[in-house]
């Protein structure tokens, strides 16, 4: 009976196979190809396997009649020594919380929200050195020259590798280091020999091998409830009731900063920038600042890239637009927010248009043919206006001819109105100068959404959101 409980977490294994991708896509010549328009190259294989009986075997394709395949790289341990130059306290245990995302069931995705929090205690891993021999078999010196001249330029000093994207094992990361080369496996060809020369790399890996580690529930507090009902014994309309349980708390805004949403970006701005809408159904572009996220976000903790959240206010339906964010790959100024469609707006007005014009510079097409940049007019299209078809289109020239009816009948609309055909006609189904009421509806051409407020069209939830608006959830 063993002492201890068996486990195999394959990390050896995982450094051997991180060492084959390293050497696996090296390439030779093979004179040209059969157009003679380029080099013709070939792809070298690499395998792992003893430079022995079983290597050459691997070669001669298992028959003693084959003739050998060249070229080609085989690996093999050769020695895993302890490393006592890096050994550190065998006793140390480190321990870290974490905590997982909820894990949805039914979509077998992770939700926004928190999951199970654990404690996880690892023990101290043991260091050793991995030696592995890289042995390059050619059948010329020229196939030798060409893989070699690849392969040297890369340990300059070392190369880094990983075994796992575990992002709490430290010990997954190794480099390898060149310690020698030896140029070939013979001394003088003689003319019996076999034809296959050998060159061997020696390389060495310092690598950790970690036991087990123990995973603990959470033993910490890790949210405080002072009551879950309100004065009626409602627990759901205490907690998410802005003037109840939840809704006592404060949110502070760093230096009271706002932020400006544009696309999928997020920008951080000193409270007195002032931006501007532009009129109509366009958006503000991005003002220059020099703010980095980072510079926020470290007053109060670490960001997660696509974990953490922003989450603005919407003032128009008393709304949260929740989404996660992560730091922008080149530019600190920006986070790139991915919102969480289930809580943006839904439509009020349906179905969507298919496109924002400008009817007095285009219209639908005529059936044979007039060139007003639209397609023809079919039951069932709507467009929202960003100008007026004048007071009598009937008789306007240009662009306002296209839009009148089957039958005749004119079309007078206004600046954000938007019209729909019958089959016949054009008529408003959305009249911006007599709803005042704030309203929802999507451009299907570009697949962004708009909201009617303050008597303008402007994109639903991208815009500029003053200090006390948006809020970081870390």
């Amino acid at each position: 009976m063993a002492l201890t409980q068996f486990f195999y977490d394959e990390q050896i294994r995982r450094f051997l196979l991180q060492f084959t991708r390293v050497f696996s896509n090296f390439q030779v010549e093979y004179g040209r190809t059969e157009d003679n328009t380029a080099k013709a190259l070939y792809r070298v294989p690499v395998r792992y396997g003893d430079a022995t009986r079983q290597a050459q075997t691997i070669i001669q394709q298992n028959s003693a009649n084959s003739l050998p395949s060249t070229p080609l790289m085989t690996f093999h341990v050769t020695n895993l020594n302890y490393a006592r130059d890096r050994i550190q306290e065998p006793y140390y245990i480190e321990k870290q919380n974490v905590r997982q995302r909820l894990w949805d069931t039914e979509s077998e995705s992770y939700e926004t929200t928190q999951g199970n929090a654990f404690t996880i205690e690892k023990l101290m891993p043991v260091p050793f050195d991995l030696e592995v021999n890289l042995d390059i078999w050619t059948s010329n010196t020229n196939q030798k020259l060409q893989l070699l001249e690849q392969l040297l330029t890369l340990f300059n000093p070392s190369l880094e590798i990983q075994s796992t994207e575990n992002f709490i094992d430290w010990t997954s990361l190794s480099v390898m280091y060149l310690e020698q080369v030896t140029w070939s496996s013979r001394s003088i060809p003689m003319g019996t020999d076999d034809a296959i020369d050998i060159a061997t790399l020696r390389f060495v890996m310092p690598i950790w091998i970690s036991p087990p580690a123990r995973v603990k529930k959470l033993g910490v507090v890790e949210r405080i409830v002072a009551s879950v009902f309100d004065g009626n014994g409602d627990m759901n309309n205490a907690i998410f009731d802005n003037d109840l349980l939840m809704g006592t708390r404060q949110k502070f805004t760093p230096y009271n900063y706002q932020t400006l949403l544009l696309g999928n970006q997020l920008q951080v701005l000193e409270p007195a920038t002032i931006i501007l809408n532009n009129d109509g159904v366009k958006v503000p572009s991005a003002p220059p600042s020099n703010l980095m996220w980072h510079t926020v976000i470290d007053l109060y903790g670490s960001l997660r890239n696509g974990i953490s959240q922003v989450r603005l206010d919407n003032p128009y339906d008393n709304t949260v637009i929740i989404g996660t964010v992560s730091y922008h790959p080149t530019d600190d100024r920006f986070l790139l927010f991915t919102v969480d469609t289930d809580t943006t707006p839904q439509n009020t007005l349906l179905p969507s248009v298919n496109a924002i014009v400008d009817p007095q510079a285009k219209g639908p097409e005529t059936v044979g043919g007039g060139g007003y940049g639209l397609p023809v007019a079919a039951s069932g299209q709507r467009y929202l206006f960003i100008n007026d078809t004048g007071s009598n289109s009937a008789t306007d020239p240009g662009f306002a001819q296209a839009w009148r009816g089957t039958d005749g009948t004119p079309l007078v609309a206004n600046t954000n109105d938007i019209v729909e055909y019958d089959g016949t006609r054009w008529n408003i189904s959305f009249d911006s100068s007599l709803d005042s009421t704030v309203q929802y509806v999507t451009n299907a051409n570009t697949s962004v959404q708009y909201r009617w407020a303050a008597g303008e069209w402007l994109k639903s939830y991208e815009g500029l959101y003053p200090e006390g608006e948006w809020s970081l959830v870390l």
